[in-house]
């Protein structure tokens, strides 16, 4: 995975996309250091698409945070990435 390009032969499988959210309670409306818990579900995430699409990597990764308030509900944490995944050519042996 990497959040830049890769400068070597390879070819190009497609974009994923994926995405977790976590609810704050009332009770701890603050609780920001959750967001590292969603990064790593949303990696965890491209790599099984990445996987499931015959891919080597995961390149161009950008994530995106957010945090949504809605009128009567709660607050939600939310993390959204993306990426291109790219296989790399097989040496014929």
């Amino acid at each position: 995975m990497s959040t830049g390009s890769y400068n070597q032969s390879h070819v190009i499988k497609g974009v994923i996309t994926a995405t977790s959210q976590k609810m704050l309670t009332s009770e701890k409306p603050d609780q920001f250091d959750l967001f590292d818990g969603l990064f790593e579900e949303v990696k965890q995430k491209l790599f099984e698409q990445a996987k499931s699409k015959n891919g080597d990597g995961v390149v161009d990764v950008r994530f995106n945070t957010e945090i949504a308030q809605m009128n009567v509900a709660p607050k939600f944490l939310v993390v959204h990435g993306y990426g291109t995944v790219i296989s790399l050519p097989k040496k014929n042996e």
